[in-house]
C-alpha cells in the first residue's frame, strides 16, 4: 500500500501516545543532564535523547540538539546492517562515533544505542548521543578547525557493543577513555550514557505492559503516517518552483577565497527537494559536513520553516529528497576532517532557509541569522584535580530580524542548541577567569526591524602552558539583511584586547599556547535587519541608543543624522 493511502487508525490514541513517548525521551535527556560529570552535559546540555522502532525508525527526539538527530539515526543503521535482530540480547548495548563508519558527525559526539526487549522480542531502540569535551587527536577539545584528515581529531569508533546482557565491557570502556585528555570524565560519562538508556528502555517496557503491543504499534504507524501527511500538505500549499539560495564561508579552514554553499529547492505538488550542486569542493580543514549532519541540518530547516509543530519522528524524514555531489564541502570523501561541521551546518541552514523563503510571503519570511557558531576549547593542567582539563564553549549571535519584529539577541541559532557554561560554573571547574560576558554594540544590522545582537565572552587565563582553539566562521563575511535591511557585523576573536600585545586571530586558530594573564575576548556577529531603516520607528531607535544597543555612530551612518536628532529629542 502506499504510505500516501495509509489510515490513521485512532487519532485520539496517537496524539496520547505520541506525547507519551516523548516524555519518556525527554525524562531520558534529564537523566543523561543531571548525572552526568562533565560540565559540557551537565551544564551546556550538549546532548540530545531519541527512540526508534525495531526497524530503525524514527519514533521521537527529544528537544535538544538538531544536529544529533543525524548522528543517532546513523549509528542506528550502522547497527542493523552489522548485528540481526536475533544476535541482540536484554541488557545489551552499542558506541559509535564516527561519520564515515557508523553515521556519526564528528568524534566528540558518542552514540550509545540500546535494544529494549518486550516478550523476548527487540521491539525499540533507546538512544543518546553526547559531546565529550575530549576524545583525543592532535588538539584538546578534538575540534580543531586545521584539522586535515579525521585521523588527527581524535578515536574513532565503529558501531561496537559495549554492554552483553547488562554487563559494561570494562577493557573497551578503559580503552577508549584513555585514548582521551581526561580519562575520569570520559569513564563517567559513558556510564551515565548507558544507564540511561536502560531507564528508558524500563519506560518503554512498562508503556507497553500498559497498551499491549498491538496498541503500541498501531499507534506508530499513526504517527509517522500524520507526520508526513501533514508535512505533504504544508509543502503543498506553497507554489511550485525551483528556489536558489547561495551563501558562502569566510575559507575552507585556512586563509584563501570564500567556500560557496548553494541550495536549490525543488518543490512539485507535495514534494520536495535538495540539491547542493555548485557548492565548493571539499575543505582542505575540518569544516566538512558530513552526510548525518547534511540530513540533520535539512530536516531542522524543513520542520523550523514549514511547521515548527511537526512531531520530529520518520515522518519528516520519507518525503524529503537530498542530493549533494561527493567530494564537496557538504558531502566530503573519507577521510576527510569533519571537527568543526557545526559551522558549515549552521550555514547551510542559512542557504536553505533563504530558497524556501523565496517560496513564501514576504510577512513569513526571516532575515539571515548569525548562521554560525563560533566554538573555543581551552586546555590545561588542573591543578587541583591532578589531571588534564578541556573546557569547551560554544557562542551563539543574533537572530535574524522578521517583518513584525526584531531578532532575538545572542542566541544560538539552527542546528546548536546548547546553552553557555555559567561564570559561577566556568570558574568553579576550570583555572579561568570570565572578565566579561555582554551584548555587542552595532552588530545587528539596521532595518525597519533591527537584527538580533551578537555576544561577547572573554576569558581570562590563570596557568600558564594552557592551550586554545577556536572553531569559527563570519569573520569576513557578515549575515545578510532583507527587504532592504541591512547586514550584520562580523565576528572577531582576539587575544590581549586593548593591550600592546593585542592580536586579531584567524577564525580556525589552533593550538596556541597562552601564559597566566592573557586574555582571549570572542565578540560574535548579530542578525540580518528586515526592511528600510529608514522607516524604523523613532522610539524604537530611541530605545536602541537609550539602552547602548546601537551607538550614535553607528546609528547616523545607518539611520542618518536627521532621524538619530529627532530620536534623542523623544528621550
Amino acid at each position: 500500500m502506499s504510505q500516501d493511502n495509509d489510515h490513521i487508525a485512532d487519532a485520539i490514541q496517537m496524539e496520547v501516545f505520541s506525547n507519551r513517548l516523548l516524555a519518556i525521551a525527554e525524562d531520558m535527556g534529564s537523566i543523561l543532564i543531571r548525572s552526568s560529570f562533565s560540565s559540557n552535559i551537565k551544564e551546556r546540555r550538549d546532548c540530545s535523547t531519541a527512540i526508534f522502532d525495531a526497524q530503525g525508525r524514527l519514533v521521537t527526539q527529544a528537544d535538544h540538539i538538531p544536529i544529533h538527530l543525524g548522528a543517532m539515526i546513523g549509528a542506528v543503521e550502522a547497527m542493523l546492517a552489522r548485528y540481526p535482530l536475533s544476535a541482540m540480547k536484554p541488557g545489551d548495548a552499542f558506541i559509535a562515533n564516527d561519520p564515515y563508519l557508523a553515521g556519526g558527525s564528528h568524534l566528540p559526539d558518542i552514540s550509545i544505542i540500546t535494544p529494549v526487549h518486550h516478550d523476548g522480542e527487540v521491539r525499540f531502540f533507546a538512544g543518546n548521543i553526547a559531546h565529550h569535551a575530549d576524545v583525543g587527536g592532535k588538539t584538546p577539545g578534538s575540534t580543531s578547525g586545521t584539522s586535515r584528515s579525521i585521523f588527527e581529531e581524535g578515536i574513532r569508533l565503529p558501531i561496537i557493543r559495549i554492554a552483553r546482557g547488562g554487563e559494561i565491557d570494562e577493557d573497551l570502556l578503559e580503552l577508549i577513555a584513555h585514548n582521551t585528555r581526561d580519562p575520569e570524565e570520559r569513564l563517567l560519562d559513558l556510564r551515565t550514557q548507558i544507564g540511561t538508556n536502560v531507564r528508558g528502555g524500563a519506560m518503554l517496557v512498562q508503556l507497553v505492559d500498559r497498551m499491549g503491543w498491538a496498541a503500541v504499534s498501531q499507534a506508530i504507524e499513526d504517527i509517522l503516517t500524520y507526520t508526513r501527511r501533514r508535512l505533504r500538505n504544508r509543502v503543498a500549499a506553497l507554489p511550485d518552483g525551483v528556489y536558489r539560495f547561495e551563501r558562502a564561508m569566510d575559507d575552507d579552514g585556512f586563509p584563501g577565497e570564500p567556500v560557496p554553499i548553494v541550495c536549490t529547492a525543488t518543490i512539485a505538488g507535495d514534494k520536495l527537494s535538495f540539491d547542493f550542486a555548485g557548492s565548493g569542493p571539499q575543505a582542505r580543514g575540518a569544516i566538512n559536513l558530513p552526510d548525518s549532519a547534511l540530513k540533520a541540518s535539512i530536516y531542522y530547516c524543513v520542520k523550523a520553516v514549514l511547521d515548527p509543530g511537526l512531531m520530529p519522528n520518520q515522518g519528516i524524514i520519507d518525503p524529503i529528497g537530498i542530493s549533494a555531489p561527493p567530494g564537496t564541502i557538504v558531502n566530503p570523501k573519507a577521510p576527510a576532517a569533519v571537527a568543526g561541521r557545526a559551522v558549515t551546518s549552521n550555514r547551510l541552514c542559512g542557504a536553505v532557509f533563504g530558497a524556501l523563503y523565496q517560496a513564501m510571503p514576504e510577512d513569513k519570511v526571516m532575515a539571515s541569522c548569525n548562521d554560525s557558531t563560533s566554538a573555543v576549547s581551552i586546555s590545561g593542567w588542573h591543578e587541583g584535580r591532578q589531571a588534564t582539563y578541556v573546557y569547551p564553549e560554544s557562542m551563539g549571535g543574533g537572530a535574524g530580524a522578521f517583518a513584525d519584529r526584531d531578532g532575538m539577541d545572542a542566541v544560538h541559532v539552527h542546528t546548536v542548541n546548547s546553552t553557555n557554561l555559567p561564570a559561577e560554573a566556568l570558574e568553579l571547574e576550570y583555572p579561568l577567569l570570565l572578565d566579561e560576558y555582554c551584548l555587542v554594540p552595532d552588530s545587528g544590522g539596521a532595518g525597519l526591524h533591527r537584527g538580533g545582537m551578537g555576544m561577547a565572552r572573554q576569558i581570562r587565563i590563570r596557568e600558564d602552558n594552557t592551550t586554545f582553539s577556536a572553531r569559527s566562521d563570519a569573520h569576513i563575511i557578515p549575515a545578510p539583511g532583507v527587504a532592504g535591511g541591512k547586514a550584520s557585523n562580523v565576528t572577531r576573536i582576539r587575544r590581549n584586547p586593548g593591550t600592546a600585545q593585542e592580536e586579531n586571530l584567524h577564525s580556525k586558530a589552533s593550538g596556541l599556547v597562552l601564559a597566566a594573564g592573557e586574555v582571549i575576548r570572542v565578540e560574535t556577529l548579530g542578525g540580518g535587519g528586515f526592511g528600510d531603516p529608514g522607516e524604523r520607528p523613532l522610539a524604537a531607535l530611541a530605545a536602541d541608543l537609550r539602552e547602548e544597543k546601537i551607538t550614535r555612530a553607528a546609528a547616523e551612518r545607518d539611520y542618518g543624522a536627521g532621524r538619530v536628532a529627532e530620536a534623542l529629542a523623544l528621550g
